[in-house]
């Protein structure tokens, strides 16, 4: 049996639908920031009970147009998680601000204990990380912000309707940063991004940062980006979005399914801990395994498209030699690193695909 990771070929099979609203656009000539990009804005923060959404044209660009609209730059740090893509990283160095990692909970997510020995004078914001889907625990690391008075930018680009006490990741910092990739849970069919923020002032600012700081067609406030989002992938977006519920329950219940199978296991695998207050959408559905390395080889060769997210962490990575970082500096963040796998558990799946998945595992413990 097959069990692929990636869903693309599936979730679009209605793509003529999709092809009759791009018509529209082309009929109309409305290929830049119009009613397209509106609409799906408007949808977007709507879902996540925002009042104000800002496409753009990545999950990179979300992260780097906010941490440029609350002023980071040369000579200021900015801290995050020490697990993360490179994209939250890179959006740091590239307002030109330094990269400060922090290390991370067995929830793959950011450590707050650890935040407020980083702060220093030239701390300028917090990036909490909703890795694979996890919500990071907001309480405190909103409770340290406001206690130094450092704004919040939340990465939430693997987060689409995750929550933390009922609210949606995204919605807790000045702004919350979205990837549409087409490989997020909610996808279109290249990149793209959006920013969420109850900040009106901050969302004036960010509408003309991705426009070239243009304030109308004649008059520019300030030296801005080309970062808008593309008026046809904006039609992609609001297509699936009517479909997101769906989407989200579907990666829940299968994820819960592998949880009560693969939490049996103990000894060889170690399901992290799932708390009551918070509602995981499972981008990854990660694990840590005993013989991580040899189960993954297993899994391929079984049919089963398991992956590693990531076998290298950013602090020893080439691109941040100059941070000064050395191994052993971020020890849950290494240990992870050389044991954590990842199981598809989309929402292309079936029932009969999730169970031989665990069946897989259990034969590889079992041999």
């Amino acid at each position: 049996m097959r069990v692929k990771y990636s869903y693309l070929e599936e979730q679009f099979t209605d793509y003529r639908t999709i092809f009759d609203r791009i018509a529209e656009v082309v009929r109309t000539g409305d290929f830049t920031l119009g009613s397209a990009v509106s609409r799906f804005e408007e949808e977007f923060a709507a879902k996540l009970g925002a009042r104000f959404g800002i496409g753009v044209n990545s999950g990179t660009d979300a992260l780097v147009l906010s941490l440029k609209a609350i002023g980071a730059g040369p000579g200021d740090e900015v801290i995050t998680a020490a697990n993360t893509f490179i994209a939250t990283a890179g959006a740091i160095a590239a307002t030109g601000a330094r990269p400060v990692y922090c290390d991370v909970t067995d929830e793959f997510v950011i450590y707050p204990d650890m935040i407020a020995s980083l702060i220093t004078p030239k701390t300028r914001a917090l990036v909490p990380v909703h890795y694979a889907g996890v919500p990071a625990d907001m309480d405190r690391i909103m409770a340290i912000a406001e206690e130094h008075r450092l704004p919040v930018v939340e990465d939430a680009c693997q987060a689409f309707l995750a929550e933390y006490k009922g609210k949606c990741c995204g919605t807790f910092g000045i702004t919350g940063a979205f990837s549409l990739h087409p490989l997020k849970n909610l996808n279109v069919w290249g990149d793209a991004g959006i920013i969420v923020t109850d900040d009106e002032n901050m969302a004036d600012v960010l509408r003309r940062l991705r426009n070239h700081g243009l304030r109308n067609r004649d008059e520019v406030d300030f030296f801005g980006f080309n970062s808008r989002l593309d008026s046809v992938q904006a039609v992609v977006g609001s297509h699936l979005i009517e479909t997101s519920d769906w989407i989200t329950q579907t990666r829940i219940k299968w994820a819960s399914r592998m949880d009560d199978a693969l939490g049996q296991m103990d000894g060889d695998i170690m399901v992290p801990a799932r708390r009551p207050h918070k509602r995981y959408v499972h981008h990854l559905y990660m694990v840590v395994a005993r013989d991580r390395d040899e189960l993954l080889e297993f899994l391929i060769e079984n049919g089963v498209d398991a992956k590693i997210h990531y076998p290298i962490p950013l602090h020893l990575q080439r691109c941040s030699a100059h941070l000064g970082y050395q191994q052993g500096d971020f020890p849950i963040t290494e240990q992870q690193a050389h044991s954590i796998i990842t199981f598809p558990v989309h929402q292309h799946l079936d029932e009969e695909q999730i169970d031989y998945m665990i069946e897989c595992v259990r034969r590889f413990y079992d041999r």
